[in-house]
């Protein structure tokens, strides 16, 4: 017979479930998610918070992306409108006899010369863009900077290292469209880290000045 002076067991609560869908655990304690929009969104983004499917080299096992950044998408307009240019140009020069001295297989060559070329500036910009990016996690501070298919250099710096975060917007377009550059001075090997021309340079500050705060109540709790 069940004793019904006796109070129940208690259930075991799961930390996980009381954390709030707007909250992520780091340095073991609530960290904010704010609701920023994702400007382009997609594979091809340039500002994910807390991306879900995101790993890099370098990456610990226990460490959290927080951030991943490229510059914003219209630093792209430039060397599309050159590749555009470029495409179109033989069709426009077609219509001037330039190159008729030259017999027409030379003529069918040089043109697919003139393609080759500027698909390969075109990827070559696209990969420059696609592939420089600045990770922060929990932990460390990336900036990967991608100069061709075989080179790359990586700057990284602990947060327990950054000392100073500063934002630069300036001009209309930059103001207009939110991105700008984000300056990180640091105590370690590498004394500044650039991010060039990332979206909403305020809320990266913003995030990485909590990330440094968090960093400092962990190592005072130690």
């Amino acid at each position: 017979m069940p004793d019904i002076f006796r109070s129940p067991a208690p259930t075991p609560v799961n930390n996980a479930d009381s954390i709030k869908k707007d909250e992520f655990i780091i340095k073991g304690k609530p960290f904010n998610i704010h609701k920023f929009d994702d400007i382009s969104g997609g594979t091809f983004g340039a500002f994910y918070y807390f991306p879900k499917s995101v790993k890099f080299v370098a990456k610990e096992s226990s460490e959290k992306i927080v951030l991943l950044l490229r510059r914003h998408p219209l630093t792209n307009f430039g060397w599309i409108a050159i590749s555009a240019i470029f495409l179109l140009a033989p069709m426009i020069l077609s219509y001037f006899p330039i190159l008729s001295f030259l017999p027409e297989k030379f003529r069918f060559v040089a043109v697919l010369i003139w393609y080759a070329i500027t698909v390969a500036y075109g990827l070559e910009s696209f990969l420059d863009w696609f592939f420089n990016v600045c990770v922060v996690t929990d932990e460390t501070v990336f900036d990967v900077d991608f100069t061709n298919l075989i080179y790359r250099e990586i700057s990284e710096t602990d947060l327990g290292h950054i000392q100073d975060v500063t934002v630069r917007m300036g001009g209309v377009v930059r103001t207009m469209f939110d991105y700008g550059d984000v300056f990180i001075q640091t105590a370690g090997e590498v004394p500044r880290i650039e991010f060039e021309a990332v979206p909403h340079p305020d809320k990266v500050a913003k995030i990485l000045r909590e990330l440094c705060f968090l960093e400092e109540e962990g190592n005072r709790g130690k």
